[in-house]
């Protein structure tokens, strides 16, 4: 059986509250639907959350940031074929999967 995909990502929004946490929820459980690992990291009002480690980078096979603002630290990811997005774009599960299904076809 192959190993699961490894899947990180950032989600972070103008005002860093709500739609932070919610894309990163919805992001999450559409990564994991999908068969995948996910470590998503939340840039968000209270700071960095869940932060992804250079051992997390070591072994993810792509990154999603899904972002209205400039993230801290994007330049991490520039070795991981990574997909960017708006926040709204992975709001709900049902539209994360599509965000989701675009990367594993990517690096398939």
């Amino acid at each position: 059986m192959a190993e699961k995909k490894y899947i990180v990502g950032v989600t972070a929004c103008m005002i860093g509250i709500a739609h932070t946490f919610m894309a990163a929820e919805s992001l999450t459980k559409a990564i994991e639907a999908a068969g995948c690992e996910a470590k998503i990291e939340t840039q968000g009002a209270t700071g960095m959350e869940n932060v992804i480690t250079d051992e997390d980078l070591a072994r993810a096979d792509a990154a999603i940031i899904a972002a209205d603002v400039a993230i801290k630290n994007p330049e991490r990811f520039d070795p991981i074929p990574t997909l960017s997005c708006k926040t709204k774009e992975v709001m709900t599960v049902e539209t994360a999967a599509s965000v989701v299904e675009e990367v594993l076809e990517a690096i398939s």
